[in-house]
């Protein structure tokens, strides 16, 4: 049975600095868990130098990391990150000048001031009564531009429907109003004004909310205005636009993007702009979106999130194309690990990382809620249907029977999904390749699951299910797979995950891949045409830099 350090006091309240050897055990029930890290290693990813910082200043081993710190900023000059990394380490080392003034040094070097006022809340404790950190709060109070911290991040829109995210500085009312669209022949927004229910963000929230507006019109541009505590809204209404899907069941025409693998690499967030410039109708991020990588960690998981969060490409962007999440093992946990069978074993699964997934996106589900958490839910486009699967949360062991990456629950969710779906298209989203072929004997991906593999496809044969293509994130490139079936169609996979990341894995054409790309950073860009006689669903796979190297047309006979 594996054992993990962590030390709950230091998570939520930073007292004094703890050294290692005081951190008390969990038992963690089997199930597969990362080791932290115990020294620094040479960091060749930018996403995990500052998170290693951060994991030893968590751990009181100030010196050790301040000697890090100190060397990257040498062989790194003016970057933003290490100097807010330096702001906190003095901050918890109790000398305040020092800490602001490493804090204002980040703030030139281009780090977005909203950082210091999104936190980590308790990190940020020890420079509250500095200047920097009063001006600051003071701006993200009053009714202006900056009145929100973080966001808004439109997600969950259907044809009449739409939620958006906000982070805000306080405990605080949040609303969003809305207003169609005209045409340009007669000017303007309608004079018609529609409002939000009332969301409130909390500090057992993280000072989120997400508020959601009914009654919408489908196929529909708005703009909209956000509203904290009642004020800030009317000076929004030319800056954020989003628009409605088409009918439920009805034919239509539409694109979004899909991805994965989205490490924090400041060079490389211009792909955000990047898929702007397409206005996908959606943008389906299929895990490995932010690389946590440390599911004990409270801190980690709030530093990481918010950190892309405070981009402004990513801010543009997800204002703008609602976005759909699920997880994968750097999100959930770290590399390649599973959660197990119980919904409460181990304790940081229901406790820690799924309350904090929830609070940092605006999904139309979360598996089956507080009673039996997860990621999985499904959404429709027109007569497209979507279905997001959670690849962590309830997977067993690959290595002991039984196996299962679903879980009972979600896995008879599925069947009864893919029964009820009626739409030309059925999209089935794993964080995970399904190809056993994309990660050679690897048992991480469907590869490791061969029986459950066979029984979710024997049962798409079985009931006559049409129309599905697979869609897939976690190797870092973009292949196009094709299933060969012998009782039914042949099944097409689009896999995509290297939205941002560094890192990438070899091209698997001479594996059998219909093509596969690894260089530079690239997304899935998939067009959907239901109104043709014949309905088909293009794949393109579009480069950091806009190109697209890559194409394939599946019709729908």
């Amino acid at each position: 049975m594996m054992k993990i350090s962590v030390c709950t006091a230091l998570l939520f309240t930073l007292a004094a600095p703890v050294s290692a050897q005081e951190l008390p055990d969990y038992d963690l029930g089997g199930a597969s868990k990362p080791k932290p890290d115990m020294s620094f290693r040479k960091e060749n990813q930018y996403k995990r130098v500052h998170q290693s910082s951060l994991r030893f200043i968590l751990r009181g081993e100030l010196d050790k990391t301040e000697t890090f710190l100190d060397k990257y900023l040498a062989e790194h000059p003016d970057d933003a990150e290490t100097l807010y990394m330096l702001g906190i380490l003095h901050g918890q080392r109790g000398d305040i000048p020092k800490a602001e003034n490493f804090m204002k040094q980040a703030i030139a070097a281009g780090l977005p001031d909203d950082r210091l006022v999104a936190g980590p809340r308790e990190m940020m404790k020890p420079l509250l009564d500095t200047d920097l950190l009063e001006r600051l709060m003071k701006k993200y109070r009053r009714p202006s531009i900056s009145w929100h911290v973080q966001g808004p991040l439109v997600g969950n829109v259907t044809d009449t429907s739409a939620s958006f995210w906000v982070r805000t500085a306080d405990p605080s009312e949040v609303s969003v109003y809305v207003r169609e669209i005209l045409p340009q022949d007669e000017g303007g927004l309608s004079p018609d004004t529609l409002e939000s229910s009332i969301a409130t963000s909390t500090p057992a929230e993280d000072y989120t909310a997400v508020a959601t507006i009914d009654g919408l019109k489908p196929n529909t541009e708005y703009a909209y205005a956000i509203s904290i505590d009642g004020k800030g809204a009317a000076w929004a209404w030319k800056r954020n636009r989003f628009r409605t899907f088409a009918p439920q069941g009805e034919a239509s025409k539409f694109v979004i993007a899909f991805g994965g693998g989205a490490g924090y690499v400041p060079e490389n967030e211009r792909m955000w702009n990047t898929i702007g410039s397409f206005d996908p109708h959606a943008i389906l991020l299929l895990g490995d979106n932010v690389y946590i990588d440390d599911p004990e960690s409270v801190v980690m998981q709030q530093y990481t999130y918010q950190r892309r969060q405070s981009r402004p490409e990513w801010r543009k962007l997800t204002a703008r194309s609602p976005v759909f999440t699920i997880w994968d093992d750097h999100d959930f946990s770290t590399n390649d690990s599973w959660g197990g069978a119980d919904v409460d074993v181990p304790f940081w699964k229901k406790d820690w990382v799924f309350p904090i997934f929830r609070q940092n996106w605006a999904n139309p589900g979360y598996g089956g809620g507080d009673e039996q958490p997860g990621c999985w839910y499904s959404f429709q486009i027109g007569d497209v249907d979507f279905i997001m699967l959670d690849c962590r949360y309830y997977r067993t062991s690959p290595r002991e029977s039984p196996k299962s990456m679903l879980g009972s629950v979600q896995k008879r969710w599925l069947k009864k999904q893919l029964t009820e779906a009626n739409g030309t298209f059925k999209v089935i989203c794993s964080s995970v390749p399904w190809d056993f072929r994309t990660k050679g004997d690897s048992r991480d991906t469907w590869n490791g699951y061969k029986q459950e593999h066979e029984e979710i496809l024997s049962f798409i044969e079985t009931k006559r299910i049409e129309g599905v293509i697979l869609m897939s994130a976690d190797r870092h490139r973009s292949d196009c797979w094709k299933i060969a079936r012998p009782n039914g169609y042949d099944l097409y996979e689009f896999n995509s995950s290297r939205l941002t990341n560094q890192h990438i894995h070899p091209t698997m054409e001479k594996k059998g891949a219909i093509f596969s790309y690894n260089e530079p950073q690239s997304f899935g860009l998939v067009t959907f045409d239901t109104t043709a006689s014949d309905p088909e669903v293009t794949y393109e796979v579009v480069n950091i830099n806009g190109e697209k190297p890559h194409s394939i047309t599946v019709k729908r006979s």
